[in-house]
């Protein structure tokens, strides 16, 4: 006997009023076997993708101080710049955001590299700015091709 699944989904009476999803597991022989996951968890990690807000990424090099943030402190280099489109007078200093490339905004082959990267704002990037974020160069690199200097990106602040 093959396994298979059967999925239904169940109204909890939980303080939280959450949705669950019960699934049905029968193994080969014929047993059930269950498996309780709370829709929450679904839900949460879904909401990501779903409040994720399209920009542009350009990227800055070296030196990384002073910022307009954090003076002469060291902040390592998982960084970037915040342009006004979230800048908000400040209100964004320390804020962490997970990027990811989605395209490239010119004709350079293969923009994205895949995945994402957070990176904590510690800096302004003034009028004139290029990009919604100006990755530090490290951050950039590990999810667009450099030679492309500017990439069309989702972020979601974390």
């Amino acid at each position: 006997m093959r396994g298979k699944f059967v999925l239904q989904k169940e109204q909890t009476t939980h303080a939280c009023r959450c949705s669950c999803i019960r699934i049905e597991v029968y193994n080969k022989m014929g047993m059930k076997m269950d498996a309780l996951f709370m829709g929450l968890v679904l839900i949460l990690g879904l909401s990501s993708l779903a409040s994720a807000v399209p920009g542009t990424a350009t990227y800055y090099t070296p030196p990384y101080k002073p910022s307009s943030c954090y003076g002469y402190d060291e902040q390592g280099v998982m960084i970037a710049a915040a342009s006004d489109a979230i800048w908000n007078n400040r209100a964004a200093c320390g804020r962490m955001y997970r990027v990811r490339c989605v395209s490239g905004t010119n004709n350079v082959p293969q923009p994205c590299r895949g995945g994402s990267v957070t990176v904590k704002i510690v800096d302004y990037c003034p009028p004139g700015c290029q990009g919604t974020i100006d990755l530090s160069q490290e951050a950039f690199a590990i999810i667009g091709n450099p030679d492309a200097g500017k990439i069309n990106i989702d972020y979601v602040q974390v």
